[in-house]
This record gives C-alpha cells, sequence and structure tokens, in this order.
C-alpha cells in the first residue's frame, strides 16, 4: 500500500479517494432504495442515526493524523536546517587544513552539498535518491580519510582534530536526516481513513435516502471536501513529491555562499 502510495500522484489518489467517499454513500442510498418496500424499523432509525458519530470519528482520526504528519514534517524541515549547519561547519574547518589536504576536501564538500539537496518530486526509494545516498556516504568516507591523512601528518596540529569533530557530526546529522525523511505515518492509518469515511457516508447515504431527499449534491461536496483534507495530510507526509515540500534554502544559500 505504502508503495503505491508513494508511486501516484496527488491527484490520482484524491480522484480514487473521492469516488471511494462518493460510492460509500451511494452504496448506503441504494440499500435504503432496496428497503423501501419494507415496513420502516427501529433498525433503519438506529442505522441512519449512526452517520453523525462515525463523522465524528472520522474527524477525530484525521485530526490525529494532521498532527502526527504536521510534527514529521517540522522535523525534516529542522533536519535541513541542521545539516548545512553541520556542512557549513565542516567545510570552514576543512580550509584550516594544510596543503594539499585544503584543496582536496573542498571541492568534495560542495559537491555534497549539492547531493544533499532534495529536489522536487523526489520519491523515497527512488533509484536516483539511492543512488545520491550512496554518493554522499562515498564522500564522507573520502573526507575522513583526508582528515585522518592530515592528523597523521602533523599529531600536533589542531586543525585536524576539528575537522574531524565537525565531520563527525555532519555524519551523525545525516543520518539523522535520513531518518527523518523515512519516518512516515504508516500507510495503514490512511487505509484505515479511508474505510471509515466510506462506512460514515455509507450510514449517511442511507439517511438521506430514508428522509426522501431526492438530490445527494450535498453529499458529494461533503465527499469533495473530506477527501481533499485526507490528500492534505497524505500530502503533508510526503517530503518532496507533493504540492507542499520541505524547503531547501538552508542548503540553497550554504552552495551561493550566501551564509
Amino acid at each position: 500500500m505504502n508503495e503505491w502510495l508513494n508511486a501516484n500522484s496527488e491527484w490520482v489518489i484524491y480522484l480514487v479517494t473521492i469516488l471511494l467517499i462518493g460510492g460509500g454513500a451511494e452504496a448506503g442510498a441504494a440499500l435504503a432504495r432496496r428497503r423501501r418496500e419494507r415496513p420502516s424499523s427501529d433498525g433503519d432509525r438506529f442505522l441512519s442515526a449512526l452517520a453523525a458519530p462515525s463523522i465524528g470519528l472520522l474527524a477525530l482520526m484525521i485530526g490525529f493524523t494532521f498532527s502526527m504528519s504536521l510534527s514529521r514534517f517540522e522535523a525534516r524541515r529542522a533536519a535541513v536546517l541542521s545539516e548545512a549547519n553541520a556542512i557549513g561547519t565542516a567545510a570552514l574547518r576543512g580550509q584550516m587544513l594544510a596543503e594539499p589536504y585544503r584543496s582536496v576536501v573542498a571541492p568534495l564538500f560542495r559537491e555534497y552539498a549539492m547531493l544533499r539537496i532534495s529536489r522536487k518530486g523526489a520519491v523515497l526509494g527512488s533509484a536516483a535518491t539511492i543512488q545520491a545516498v550512496q554518493r554522499s556516504l562515498t564522500i564522507q568516507e573520502e573526507l575522513w580519510r583526508a582528515g585522518m591523512d592530515a592528523a597523521a601528518a602533523n599529531s600536533q596540529v589542531v586543525p585536524a582534530g576539528l575537522f574531524l569533530q565537525a565531520l563527525n557530526t555532519m555524519i551523525d546529522v545525516h543520518e539523522e536526516r535520513l531518518t527523518a525523511n523515512r519516518n512516515q505515518v504508516p500507510s495503514v492509518v490512511f487505509v484505515m481513513i479511508e474505510g471509515i469515511a466510506i462506512i460514515a457516508f455509507g450510514f449517511a447515504g442511507y439517511g438521506l435516502q430514508l428522509a426522501n431527499v431526492a438530490s445527494r449534491r450535498a453529499m458529494w461536496v461533503m465527499a469533495l471536501m473530506m477527501g481533499s483534507v485526507i490528500v492534505l495530510v497524505l500530502d503533508l507526509d510526503r517530503p518532496q513529491s507533493g504540492f507542499i515540500t520541505v524547503d531547501q534554502s538552508p542548503l540553497l544559500d550554504l552552495l551561493d555562499g550566501k551564509r
């Protein structure tokens, strides 16, 4: 399910969500039409009354899920800033190294910063994303070897120790950011929300049909609104592949020399 959510655009998911929710309302209305030939019973009134608490439960689930997605979004945004600061600090301390090590690490830091910029539309687990992470790990090893060689060349020089300390922080922050990007709301939560929405609107459609309401346009409008909110929460949980993406300005400013 998670693969399907990541592989499809928000518009496809939105359309499927609307059709499922609206289809639930129509299924409830169809069931009520079949029962119309029978005398109205307390059971019919009970089923109609279930629409309100079901929609209330749906709103509660969406609220909790939105809070989960928002907290993860803020964590990803903070991770970008932390990584930009860590790369900038390590690059500055790399300028303190003696030659030829200073000239070796400078281009590596620039390439590393470019790799750490998440492109809009990037999908977690895609070949391009995996390749960028693997190249980042390779550059980390090259930078670490350069720092160790600089320290071995002159163990009394302080800059090499400061460089290795900053580089260690940069490596730690790299993993923290990867973890933040992978920490998504479980797909089963969205499946549960979708299921509750279908059932809730099925009860609502059942009640409208029993009340002899011929037009269900208002129900479809509600389905559009509910589907929009569900897709918004889902979009907030997708780091770079939706309408709402994590700002990469700290890393871009680092490359442009504005910080």
